[in-house]
């Protein structure tokens, strides 16, 4: 699957997202080495902390499923006006990213716009110095 398209996919997941504490509509589309996809969407809650992130609901389903490697996702987030607004992963979804992916060449693909229009980041440029499963080592 082609960057544009896995765009479109986090595009129409974010359609799924549970926010209505921030009204802040997050979706994503994982790609796997395998070529799946994988979406996932925002979802909150009123005690906050429960609350859990695009990015991280779908590495969740795709690892429950067996998946364990990555080769990109994309991230769209659009606010209470409904209008386009770059939403980059957190630091948290930062981190699970970093559990199963190379930081050198996993793509992080960020929404411009609802047309399909994205920018491109490694996650070692969103991410330096990370830590990983290979400090254990």
């Amino acid at each position: 699957m082609d960057n544009a398209n896995l765009v479109l996919k986090a595009i129409e997941a974010r359609k799924s997202s549970y926010s209505p504490y921030s009204s802040f509509m997050v979706g994503s589309a994982l790609l796997t080495k395998s070529g799946k996809v994988f979406c996932g969407c925002n979802i909150e809650n009123a005690g906050f902390s429960p609350t859990n992130c695009a990015e991280r609901t779908a590495f969740f389903k795709a690892v429950s499923e067996g998946e364990r490697d990555f080769t990109a996702i994309a991230v769209a987030g659009w606010g209470k006006d409904e209008e386009p607004a770059q939403a980059f992963p957190c630091g948290v979804c930062r981190q699970v990213m970093r559990e199963f992916c190379d930081p050198e060449t996993f793509k992080v693909l960020v929404a411009k716009n609802d047309k399909g229009g994205y920018t491109e980041h490694t996650l070692n440029a969103l991410l330096p110095h990370s830590f990983g499963p290979g400090n254990f080592f």
